[in-house]
Order: C-alpha cells, then structure tokens, then sequence
C-alpha cells in the first residue's frame, strides 16, 4: 500500500468538508484511517483531523492527494516543493499543480510561502523568493512551475458564517427566503463595506435593463455604493436604448408595450454614440444626461464592456479583444469585497473564473439553474438569490436610500 498523512483544519463538520474528504476516498477506491479528531467545542473553535491515506498505486496516491489538497487538507510533514521549467511559451510540465481560487501557501525554501494573484486555473510560477498565480497563456519558456501537489495548502473559506452579515444565508440556492430579509442584509453588507472605504463591483447583464433595475442600479452608482463596473455590450447598449427613447429592446418600459419601430431603437442608440465617438462624447456634448452608463463615467468609475460575438455594433468602449477584457475585468475584481452578480450567467462566470474565494460573491438571478451552475464552476464561496433582478435592485436601493438620507 502506498501511504500519505494528511491534517485537516477548520469548521470541518459544519462546512461538511469532513464528509467530502472521506468520500472523495473512497469515491477513488481508496481507504482511510482516522488517527485523530479534535473537535471545536464552540463555534469560533476550528476542529482538526488528522488521516491516513490508503492507496493500491503511486498514481491513485497522486490523483487522491490532489483532491484532498483542493479541499485544503495538507501532508503532515512538510515537503519541498519541486520546480521544473518550462521548455516553451505556453506549455509547461505535465505534472504541473493547476490552481483553485482558494488562498494558498507552497513550503519552498524550508518555509511556507503565499501565492499571489490567486485564481482559478492557473499554474504557479516561482519568481525569485516570490510565488505568482499565472495563466498558462503568460508562461515563458524557463519559467520556473510548481509541479505536484504535495506542498501545497490551500485555505477554502470557512463556511460557518454565523457571526458575518451573510450569516442569514447558506451557497445553497433557493427561492425559498424572505424577500425583504434577504435585501436587508445585503443593503447592511454594503454599508459595512462603504464604512469601511471598501468596493462593491457589479456584474450586470442586460435583463437588469428589460427588468427596469437600470434606474435604481444607477442610483446606486450616484450615491457612491458601486466601486466597479462589469458587463459587457448589450447591457450599455440597452441602458442607452432607454434614456434616449425609453425603450428595452423595443419595449416601453412605462407600458409594457412594443413600440412602432422599436425594433431598431437600439441600432439608433449606438448610432448616437458613434456620433459622438463614444459615451464620454455624447455626455459632454449634452445629448446623454441620465442612465446607468451615464452615472458610471460622471462617477469615475473603473468599468469594462467584455464583447462577443453576437454584438450589434458595438460600442467604441467595448473591449472585443477578449485577453485585453479578461484583463481589464481582473483588475477591477482585485480589490473588491463584494461582487454582485445580476442576471448574466456569461459574464458571472468569467468573473467568478478570476475571482479569489476570499471575495464575497452574490448571484441574483430568476432562474435556479443560473444560479446552481455558477456555483458549480468551482465559485463556491458564492450566495445564490433566486429573485427578479428588477425588483431586486429597486428594493435594495429603497433600503440603502432611507438609511443614507
């Protein structure tokens, strides 16, 4: 048999780690045994496990213990990490270590040393006495990469969240909870973070705009609760749609109904800020003077438009470079300490792919499914509300406007 001690910390029997632990083993055909458990005896005391791993090969060792690590148990015994190089741009060793979003230490150098830029996906490159999370794209040929698993640990977020202001809430998706209950603790999430000179980024798709949350987003934007801005062209588009003909797709928001050439108001909209040579030009030149877009660039805001490739136009701002948007959207993601997610399962993704999982992260959507896929992309730190986006926003900018005023 092929053996490994593995120690494992943290609100092990709250968060469920403990059960996934000793299923991923016995899900790979391997065995266990528990050589001790100490259990927390109160709710900010951690538990801690410590298992022998039983394996029938090398391999099934190696596969095992990655999976142990991705859920942040580690090798008792601490074990140089091994470095090779890289032979070309793009390519690295096969036995590479590929990244969670977790934080995350390596044990190099008779020490324990944090990983930066932390994300999903990446490889770890060794930089001198420095470690940085790095895409596979951005690897240069002899750069130095962590390979194997075996000094790696990583740090998932605690689950117990009871004392945290999300403590009302659980990953797990439903539609089930108060409404009011649910904006009241994310509006005093917002304020703790703005006492706080934090930064709330928001993912926005254009069901915000259809919905009519536009106006109570852009309100949010004014009053100084949003730090950052993502989404990509449709939802600028749509925004502009409205404040120049007060249409969404064709549909008056006021009534309800399609209006007589509304079909192409949107076409007309981009044509106006193609004019202007973009929403900046059209604001100074008068012709835009309200709208989600409008309170973003009056507010100076770092925002981003991420295209594709079922975009009308698009609009001179947005980015349709897709390495340079993926860029510019983790930039903006970096220092946040919120992420509010509406209604855009494209652009919730992506931003989730390059979001730590130290991030706190909110996605609101109507439809379950978005909400539970998202969540099973690997961005398991994030607190799904199944709710109209629309009504969302309206509500939460009602609470944040009575408590600010």
């Amino acid at each position: 048999m092929k053996t490994r001690i593995f120690i494992s910390e943290g609100h092990l029997i709250d968060s469920g780690v403990m059960s996934e632990i000793l299923n991923v083993i016995l899900s790979e055909g391997a065995d266990y045994k528990v050589l001790s458990f100490e259990i927390g005896k109160v709710k900010t005391e951690k538990s801690k496990m410590e298992l022998l791993l039983k394996c029938k090969t090398a391999e099934q060792l190696s596969v095992v213990s990655g999976r142990l690590t991705a859920l942040g148990a580690y090798e008792k015994g601490a074990v140089e990490a091994v470095f090779k190089p890289a032979e070309k741009n793009r390519c690295v060793p096969e036995d590479f270590y590929s990244t969670t979003n977790h934080r995350s230490e390596v044990f190099t150098g008779g020490r324990w040393v944090p990983v930066g830029s932390q994300r999903m996906d990446g490889v770890i490159v060794r930089h001198g006495d420095t470690l940085v999370c790095t895409k596979l794209r951005d690897v240069k040929e002899g750069d130095s990469i962590l390979c194997g698993s075996e000094s790696v640990r990583v740090f998932p977020p605690a689950s117990d969240t009871r004392g945290s202001g999300f403590g009302f809430m659980s990953n797990e998706v439903s539609s089930e909870r108060s409404s009011s209950i649910t904006v009241q603790r994310v509006a005093e999430e917002f304020r703790s973070i703005k006492a706080k000179g934090g930064k709330v980024t928001v993912v926005a798709g254009p069901v915000v705009i259809h919905t009519g949350g536009g106006t109570a987003l852009a309100e949010l934007v004014r009053d100084g609760w949003i730090g950052g801005f993502l989404g990509g062209n449709a939802v600028a588009v749509h925004d502009l749609e409205y404040c120049f003909y007060g249409t969404s797709l064709g549909v008056d928001l006021k009534t309800g109904k399609q209006t007589a050439g509304g079909h192409y108001h949107h076409m007309r909209a981009i044509n106006r800020i193609n004019y202007h040579g973009s929403i900046q030009g059209a604001i100074d030149a008068g012709d835009l003077t309200s709208g989600l877009m409008y309170e973003i660039v009056k507010a100076g805001i770092p925002y981003s438009l991420a295209g594709s490739i079922r975009d009308d136009g698009p609009l001179p701002e947005t980015q349709m470079d897709m390495i340079k948007a993926q860029a510019e959207y983790a930039a903006i993601v970096k220092d946040s300490d919120l992420i509010l997610m509406l209604s855009t399962m494209l652009h919730s993704i992506g931003t989730g792919n390059m979001t730590p999982s130290w991030i706190k992260t909110v996605c609101i959507d109507i439809n379950p499914a978005v909400v539970t896929k998202f969540s099973d992309r690997g961005s398991g730190q994030t607190v799904g509300i199944v709710s109209d986006v629309g009504l969302f926003l309206r509500a939460l900018a009602d609470n944040l406007a009575v408590k600010h005023s």
